[in-house]
């Protein structure tokens, strides 16, 4: 493996124990004009450090993140919902997210490879103002707490383009492991299943001091069949700068761009024009990584997002704090 690769993959290593394609929120915090408020991915949050290296070194590479968001749909933006169509739909949502990642034992040459799975935790707290009798409108509460849907990548492939150019290719699956309740607005769950082909490239400069990675994705949702609701393909892409210094400490910025390319589909979707949405993102990024002579390093990441242009979905100021490592 180049030196200059070798000289910097401990702290690349970490990329793959942070939340992959969530902060996948892909993890189902944000929504994106998607039934119920609530999407896979939210603005800015999916991309992580050294998005496109997958580390030669094999073994397990674990990580703890927390998201909270704290968004709304303006009063007079009507979304879906339970089945129904709401006004005035605000929601207060945490995911904490627990993963693990197995780097496989290939030799350091072009390609390596890695797998991951993820055990989401998520506490909500939605209000939304409902149709009642005679046209009528009452504000209706609902909260809930328990495990989130689990995603995991059977596969993470990553290309050495050169010492200092990484691609990775992962698909990541989400299944429907949660409770859902089709007349419940808070659900744990989506109630579908989410399929998300990534590719993450990172460019190395000023001796590895410097990065940039950007990370472009789809989301695919099928059908909620207690509902009749499709969601529409997601397009998103993020990028991240960060500057590290001999101190460990990082900083730097992260952008986001959603852009849903299907109309939703379903009888509640056709009844709000197909409730196509996208969202821009900007905010800062702090980092801070230390390692041990045996190998050992532990990864500190703290990003705050502010979220702007934003059609058909929530509008609000994302935050993440996530803790990696590798033993």
């Amino acid at each position: 493996m180049p030196a200059l690769f070798v000289n910097h993959r401990h702290r690349a290593r970490h990329a793959l124990a942070i939340v992959l394609g969530v902060l996948a929120c892909g993890t189902g915090i944000a929504a994106h004009a998607t039934e119920g408020a609530l999407g896979r991915s939210i603005t800015a949050m999916q991309i992580t450090p050294y998005a496109g290296v997958i580390p030669p070194a094999p073994g397990m590479q674990w990580s703890l993140s927390y998201v909270a968001y704290d968004g709304k749909i303006s009063g007079s933006r009507q979304a879906p919902i339970a089945g129904r169509i709401a006004l005035g739909l605000e929601a207060d949502v945490s995911l904490t997210a627990a993963t693990g990642v197995y780097v496989w034992p290939t030799h350091a040459g072009k390609w390596n490879f890695a797998s991951m799975l993820t055990v989401p935790y998520i506490n909500a707290d939605v209000t939304a103002n409902l149709d009642g009798p005679l046209g009528s409108r009452r504000q209706v509460k609902d909260s809930a707490s328990n495990l989130f849907d689990v995603y995991f990548a059977p596969v993470i492939a990553g290309y050495h383009i050169d010492p200092v150019q990484h691609l990775s290719f992962g698909l990541y699956v989400y299944a429907p492991t949660a409770k859902y309740d089709p007349g419940k607005l808070a659900n744990p769950g989506l109630n579908v299943w989410t399929l998300s082909p990534s590719v993450g490239y990172t460019h190395l400069f000023q001796k590895g001091t410097l990065e940039f990675s950007v990370l472009g994705a789809v989301d695919w949702y099928s059908r909620n069949r207690d509902t009749d609701y499709k969601n529409g393909l997601v397009a998103r892409t993020d990028a991240l700068l960060i500057k590290r210094t001999a101190s460990g400490w990082g900083f730097g910025g992260a952008a986001g761009w959603i852009q849903q390319v299907q109309d939703d589909g379903g009888d509640t979707a056709d009844r709000l024009g197909g409730f196509k949405g996208r969202s821009l993102g900007l905010g800062p990024v702090l980092t801070y990584g230390r390692k041990w002579p045996g190998g050992e390093h532990l990864d500190l990441s703290v990003r705050y997002i502010s979220e702007f242009s934003v059609r058909n979905r929530f509008e609000g100021d994302p935050w993440s704090v996530s803790i990696s490592g590798g033993f």
